[in-house]
């Protein structure tokens, strides 16, 4: 890492949902926007950061608590590459990602296995995408490496999705777990966390929520890491 390098994560406090931005040397990434009404916090968070642009956009899969508010940040500035597992989902929400990121984000990339991207002195590579065809487990799997340290974001990924990317021997070890799925059951599987084994572990959840995120055995597991 470059001696006047620096590096901030903020996980974005959307409740039942997912949104994070990261910032490496001047560059910006937003990993998911939360839900439509996360909007006006998104361009919020943006504007406090003074984010002159995005250089990245990922909506790690099309359920509404990860693109529903990244509109909002297109609202703000525009985004040079915008990922996204798929191109077509049936909800205005995604629709309304779509358009924004036609507009102001270069348009729906679909990533594959083994892309790299720089961000700043950061790197980030894809670990999986598409894996299933079940909406969750299709998510972009990503790592982001800066020096040392690592950061693994999972997205909705689930069982099935974890095992192909176990499968495909790729290192997953890391310092920093965005938890898949707000800590659901089918999620962070026992094989899949031992080969990350981080020092830290992420959920984005609502307080009180309907589905019982995040559940005891994932927390029981993650304990046990």
């Amino acid at each position: 890492v470059p001696p006047d390098s620096n590096f901030t994560i903020h996980f974005i406090d959307v409740g039942q949902a997912d949104a994070a931005l990261i910032e490496c040397d001047g560059h910006y990434m937003l990993i998911d926007g939360g839900n439509k009404a996360d909007s006006n916090l998104i361009y919020t968070v943006l504007k406090n950061a003074k984010v002159p642009k995005l250089d990245i956009v990922v909506a790690t899969h099309a359920h509404e608590d990860h693109v529903g508010g990244i509109p909002g940040a297109y609202n703000y500035t525009t985004a040079d590459l915008t990922l996204c597992p798929v191109t077509q989902y049936d909800s205005d929400a995604f629709n309304d990602f779509k358009t924004y990121a036609t507009s102001k984000g270069g348009g729906i990339t679909v990533p594959a296995v083994g892309d790299k991207y720089s961000l700043g002195s950061a790197a980030i590579e894809i670990l999986g995408v598409n894996s299933t065809s079940d909406a969750n487990s299709c998510s972009i799997v990503l790592m982001i490496t800066y020096g040392e340290t690592k950061f693994l974001f999972t997205g909705d990924a689930e069982r099935e999705a974890e095992q192909i990317i176990l499968d495909s021997g790729v290192a997953l070890a890391a310092d920093v777990l965005k938890v898949g799925h707000h800590g659901s059951e089918n999620s962070t599987t026992y094989p899949f966390l031992r080969e990350i084994m981080p020092k830290y572990a992420v959920i984005s959840v609502g307080e009180d929520n309907s589905y019982g995120h995040p559940t005891d055995n994932t927390l029981s597991r993650l304990r046990d890491a």
